[in-house]
């Protein structure tokens, strides 16, 4: 399949608790002001923005396989300079950077990209020894019940696109990648919005991109918005995958 092409702008106009999450994973990193830090799927720049202001003697290395997320990232933070680099890159590959990071981290990724394996071997060849790796995603049971609605409406209901891993196959995975002192969560998030043109926005912009890449583009805006009066309340009942490990020194 090819890579999501996402629309960055309305990305960046939707009330995203995406937010929320990054500031969490920010906070569980325990930067001291002076590392390079890897913002792996790094969208429009929201935490990579943050992530500047926390590393006034650092610099961040944004990773996204998205052009336009990667071009609104850069609008976002054209002062930047050398502290900042982009690399577009499909995640689901192997990632080569130039030269290693000193901690990790991803918000909202890792559930679009199907091998988890290869993303963790990615991290941990990124990092130095030592380096933590913190991240959060859609985990096992996350938007159940969004998925039963959208059953109703098609019977293709696209769980293919997502990968929502369990606790217990992470921290194999990580282990195996070559992590160590690995603490994995699963903690239920939901998402509330206003019914209407939030609501639909949302659902086209972050939830069903993928899905309405596969349809003609007539027929896209009546699908959402079926969806959407379909749903019991305008809610998004995430369930986060929260990850935290270290690489083997």
């Amino acid at each position: 399949m090819e890579l999501l092409e996402w629309d960055a702008r309305t990305y960046d106009t939707l009330p995203l608790p995406h937010k929320r999450w990054g500031v969490d994973v920010r906070a569980r990193l325990g930067l001291t002001g002076t590392e390079t830090v890897l913002d792996l799927g790094c969208g429009t720049g929201r935490d990579a923005q943050q992530l500047l202001a926390q590393l006034p003697g650092g610099r961040v290395v944004a990773v996204d396989g998205s052009a336009q997320m990667l071009d609104q990232l850069r609008a976002r933070l054209p002062a930047a300079g050398h502290r900042l680099v982009t690399v577009q890159a499909d995640l689901r590959e192997p990632l080569l950077l130039a030269e290693p990071v000193d901690a990790a981290c991803s918000v909202a990724t890792l559930h679009w990209l199907p091998d988890h394996e290869t993303v963790f071997r990615s991290v941990r060849n990124a990092l130095r020894p030592g380096g933590r790796f913190v991240a959060e995603a859609g985990g096992y049971g996350n938007v159940s019940g969004f998925l039963a609605t959208l059953g109703e409406v098609v019977d293709d209901d696209g769980a293919r696109f997502w990968n929502f891993a369990d606790v217990e196959e992470t921290r194999q995975r990580l282990r195996a990648a070559g992590f160590t002192e690995i603490e994995v969560d699963l903690v239920p998030d939901p998402a509330r919005l206003a019914r209407g043109a939030q609501l639909e926005a949302y659902l086209a912009t972050v939830v069903l991109g993928a899905h309405l890449r596969e349809m003609p583009p007539q027929r896209r805006r009546a699908f959402v918005h079926q969806v959407a009066e379909r749903m019991p309340e305008p809610l998004i009942d995430y369930v986060r995958l929260q990850i935290s490990a270290v690489r083997a020194r």
